[in-house]
Parts: C-alpha cells; sequence; structure tokens
C-alpha cells in the first residue's frame, strides 16, 4: 500500500513538473515576443506617427493602398508555412526525432525561396493595372515598391517558423527587431527626400523602407540559425523513418493551406473593403479626394493604435502553437488543458484594458499622437471609439486560432472568420452608404465580424478539446480588474483636464491606470505568484510584489 502511495505521489510529481516546464517554455516564448512586440509596435509608431504628419491622410491613403495588398500576397505565400514548420517540427522533436526536424526545414525552404521570387515578380508586372482598376493611380509607386520584401520575407519565415517549433523564440524576435528598425530608419529617411516630388513619391519611399527591413530581418536570421545550429548539436533517438520530401510537402501543404485560407481572409476583406467603402462613399456624394482622406483615417490612423494590443496577442498565438502541438503529440491531456487555460486568460488580461482604455480615451488619445492633425482628431477618435470593442474579440479570436491550429484543428478557425468576412462584407455596404455613418459603418462592421468569428473559435474550442473552463479565473477576475481601472480613468482624466493641458491629462492618466490595472490584477489572483516564477525575470517582480505587500 505504501509502495503504491509513494508511486502515485512520484507520478503527481512529475506530471506536474512536466506541467510547470510546459506553462515555463510557453510563457517565456509569449514573454519574449510580447517584448518584442512592442518594441516593434513603438518603432512603429516613431515611424507611423511623424509619416502621418509628414504626408497627411492623402499620403497615407496612398501607402495604404500598398499595404492591404502587401499583406494579402505575404499570407497568400508564407502565413501558412511557418505554423505548419513549427507545428510538424515541435511535434517531431518531442518524439526525438531531430533529423526529421531538419529535413523539413531545408525542403520548405528551398520550395518558399521559389515561391518569394515568383510571386515578387508578379507583384512588379502587375502594380500599374491593380491600382487603376482601384481607382487610385497615384499609388503605383507604393505598390511596386514593396515588391522586394515578399521575397524577402518568405524566406526569413522558414527560419522563423524553424525556431517557433523549437520554441526558441529569441532568435524570432531579433530578426522582427532588426527587420522593423530598419524599415523605420530608411522609411522616413526615404519619404523625407523624396516629399519634394509629391506625396505619392514619399508614400513610396516609405514603403520601399519596408523591403530594405525585410532584407535586414533576413540578414540577421541567417547569422543567427548558424549560431543556433553550432551550440545544438541534437541527435535523434527512437526509430524514426524518414520521411521523403514529396510527403514533408504534401503534410505541409494539409497543415498550411486551411491556415493561408484562414489568414488570407482578412487581406481579402481589406481589399474588397477598400473598393466597397470607396464605392459606396461614391454612392452618397463624397468624392475621392474625400473617401482617400477617410480611408486613410481608418486605417492609416485609428487602426494604427488598435494593433498594439493585437500584436500582443499574437505573440500569444505563435507560442501557444508549438506548445498545444508538443503536449498534443504526447497526448498529455493535463498540461494541454492547462496550457489552454493559460492563454485564454493572457488573450484577456491584454485584450480587455486596451479595449477599454482606447474606447474611454478616443479623441484624447488621438490628439496625444496626432498633435499636427488636430482638424482629424474628433472624426479619427470615434473611429478609435468604435474600433475599441473589436479588440477583446480579436484577443480571443488569436488565442483560440493558436490552440485549434496546434490541435491539428486549422481548417475551423479558417471556416469561422470566413463567416466573419461575409457579415463584414454585407455590413460594410449597408452601413457605408448611410451618410449618418459613412466610413464609421466599415468599422463597426469590422468589429461585428470579429465577434462573430470570436464567438464561434470559442464554442468549437470548447467542443473539440472537451475542456472544463475555470470561468471564474478567467473571465471573471480579468473583468473586475479592468471595470476599477474604467472607473479609475473616467474620475481622474475628468479631474485632470481641469488642472493641466489635455494632453499631458491623457498621458497621465494612462500611466495611472496601467498602475491601478497591474494591482488589480494581483489583487484578484489573475496573476498568481506560480505565473510570475515561470515568467522571464518574474521572480525579481514577485520580489518586489511582496515587499511592497509587506509594508501594507
Amino acid at each position: 500500500m505504501r509502495d503504491s502511495c509513494e508511486t502515485g505521489s512520484f507520478e503527481k510529481t512529475v506530471k506536474n513538473e512536466t506541467v510547470r516546464k510546459g506553462a515555463s517554455a510557453f510563457l517565456k516564448g509569449t514573454a519574449i515576443l510580447g517584448i518584442s512586440a512592442v518594441i516593434i509596435k513603438i518603432l512603429g509608431a516613431i515611424f507611423r506617427i511623424p509619416l502621418g504628419n509628414i504626408i497627411g491622410d492623402d499620403g497615407m491613403g496612398y501607402y495604404q493602398t500598398a499595404y492591404p495588398l502587401y499583406n494579402l500576397i505575404l499570407v497568400v505565400s508564407t502565413a501558412g508555412i511557418p505554423t505548419a514548420i513549427a507545428k510538424i517540427v515541435a511535434g517531431k522533436l518531442a518524439v526525438g526525432d531531430v533529423r526529421g526536424a531538419d529535413k523539413v526545414f531545408n525542403v520548405t525552404f528551398k520550395l518558399m525561396a521559389a515561391v518569394g521570387f515568383i510571386v515578387a515578380a508578379l507583384v512588379l508586372l502587375g502594380a500599374k493595372p491593380l491600382v487603376h482598376f482601384l481607382n487610385n493611380d497615384k499609388a503605383f509607386l507604393s505598390v511596386a515598391a514593396i515588391a522586394p520584401a515578399i521575397f524577402f520575407i518568405s524566406m526569413t519565415e522558414c527560419y522563423r517558423g524553424y525556431f517557433q517549433g523549437c520554441q526558441q523564440m529569441e532568435a524570432f524576435a531579433a530578426s522582427q527587431i532588426t527587420e522593423q528598425f530598419v524599415r523605420v530608419l530608411l522609411g522616413l529617411a526615404l519619404a523625407i527626400a523624396f516629399l519634394g516630388m509629391g506625396k505619392e513619391y514619399a508614400a513610396a519611399g516609405a514603403t520601399f523602407g519596408a523591403s530594405l527591413g525585410c532584407l535586414a530581418g533576413y540578414g540577421v536570421i541567417i547569422v543567427l540559425f548558424s549560431r543556433f545550429r553550432k551550440k545544438n548539436t541534437l541527435e535523434s533517438y527512437g526509430d524514426h523513418k524518414e520521411e521523403t520530401s514529396k510527403n514533408i510537402i504534401r503534410t505541409l501543404l494539409i497543415i498550411a493551406v486551411p491556415i493561408t485560407l484562414g489568414a488570407s481572409i482578412l487581406p481579402v476583406m481589406s481589399m474588397m473593403d477598400l473598393a466597397i467603402v470607396f464605392r459606396r462613399l461614391a454612392d452618397i456624394g463624397i468624392s475621392p479626394q474625400q473617401a482617400n482622406e477617410l480611408y486613410g483615417q481608418l486605417t492609416g490612423f485609428a487602426l494604427t493604435l488598435v494593433n498594439l494590443p493585437q500584436v500582443m496577442t499574437a505573440a500569444i498565438q505563435i507560442s501557444i502553437v508549438p506548445a498545444i502541438a508538443h503536449f498534443h503529440a504526447l497526448r498529455d491531456k493535463i498540461s494541454l488543458d492547462h496550457t489552454i487555460e493559460t492563454g485564454l486568460r493572457l488573450g484577456l488580461i491584454i485584450g480587455l484594458p486596451a479595449a477599454l482604455g482606447l474606447s474611454l480615451l478616443s479623441v484624447d488619445i488621438m490628439k496625444l499622437l496626432y498633435p499636427m492633425q488636430t482638424g482629424i482628431a474628433q472624426s479619427t477618435g470615434e473611429l478609435l471609439f468604435i474600433f475599441g470593442f473589436g479588440i477583446v474579440f480579436l484577443a480571443v479570436y488569436q488565442v483560440t486560432t493558436g490552440i485549434l491550429q496546434g490541435l491539428n484543428r486549422q481548417i475551423v478557425p479558417a471556416y469561422n472568420l470566413m463567416v466573419g468576412a461575409v457579415v463584414k462584407i454585407v455590413l460594410t455596404y449597408l452601413l457605408v452608404g448611410m451618410p449618418s455613418l459613412n466610413i464609421k459603418g466599415a468599422a463597426w462592421a469590422t468589429v461585428a465580424a470579429l465577434a462573430v468569428s470570436a464567438i464561434l473559435n470559442y464554442v468549437s474550442l470548447i467542443k473539440l478539446s472537451e475542456i472544463k473552463i475555470d470561468y471564474t479565473h478567467i473571465f471573471i477576475k480579468p473583468i473586475v480588474a479592468v471595470s476599477v481601472m474604467g472607473v479609475t480613468v473616467k474620475i481622474f482624466h475628468t479631474i485632470l483636464m481641469n488642472v493641466m493641458p489635455g494632453s499631458a491629462a491623457t498621458a497621465a492618466t494612462i500611466i495611472l491606470a496601467g498602475i491601478v490595472y497591474l494591482g488589480m490584477l494581483f489583487a484578484t489572483r489573475t496573476i498568481t505568484d506560480d505565473d510570475l516564477e515561470l515568467m522571464p525575470g518574474g521572480s525579481k517582480i514577485k520580489k518586489i510584489k511582496d515587499k511592497l505587500g509587506a509594508r501594507r
């Protein structure tokens, strides 16, 4: 009897340690990518905010005409491949097939180099007819300037997928930061240099900065990959049959195609949005120039701020795929459920305050960040207020998509997003055509689409994983914490606006709200001591928290 108890205790200890190691790898990867995302978005703000002030909303319209196309082509040529590589590599490493993981990378790299080159060439050849179709001919140079980026990013994403599968996010993050830094530095420099030639040339210069950034990111990740392979000379263990290149490509496509189709929906939706919005605005008597300015406000100003929390939840999505795939391959239900709950909780911890904060302070935030564009602060603030409602749904959709992909259910989020896209197209057509709403109709349509997709994803996850969710810990506690933060924002912003300049009051309110929210996360135990111990640098944060608690 004693031996049986000791054995049971040992097995429980081993399981707990497995859960802790898995959670540690997932949280570490998320933290690294999250920090990287913050740096990238800060750099993006350094780029986007001055760029908006330099080229104005009409220049941003040319710039944003190129980016939906870039995102669409980028998704079609690369989106599913990195995730597929990560999932396959994670599964092979979990069972000791190191040689098989290496072959997956080698085969995929050759394939993507060829695809990237062909797609980049097609973009160059098709740029002029495309912008003519969109009735925005001056955007031609911006579209053409983005083509080289597609070639370099196609190869870079293969390396990132391999590192993601190994749950080594440092190199992943380093290449992204390098890419963004070069893009910002050279993009702004080229925009300023070409401004005298016209805003379409300045926008093209800014766009070409992205191509130069992709080249720099590719160079960095090659160096880091070489160093990683020299330091990590792992050998395969167990009996594994070598796969043929044909079978590897087949497996990749089985995983990647549904992911690519799902990821393609948003860029396709953006392209359709572009056409529908311009034509529907024309139907209610708005000129092409005014329509371009309104579209610049929607995509170049309001959506820029929405993308900050979005990249944080994207970090969770990227990190959670190999973690879920690893435990799914090992059939470790305890670790799997724990990782799912952790991912959902982190998504809401990030999404809820971002949504409430951007909605409550929408106009004031626009005035703070775009002081040279005060004439459009009210209208762009109204768009930001609407988009704020969609941030929570976007967070839930992204996290659940990563989980479902790790569970080998990649077709499910693609289908759910397609349903949301149909909702988006119908509502955009109907709402933008209402003079009282015009461009705001497109924003409300986006929120509705995200809500539908997120709810469908969540229901699918619960059904497919058969997980029993701890609703109090995952939903109720974060909602309580963010509610207190919201009350703080309303009270203190009103007070501070009466005693200091508007921008200073807004900045002070944001800082205070962040402190209050963090305190409430600890007070409600939404973030626990165990969570902190598993995070990079979390032990130091725990010591500071304990000292502050002891003083009280």
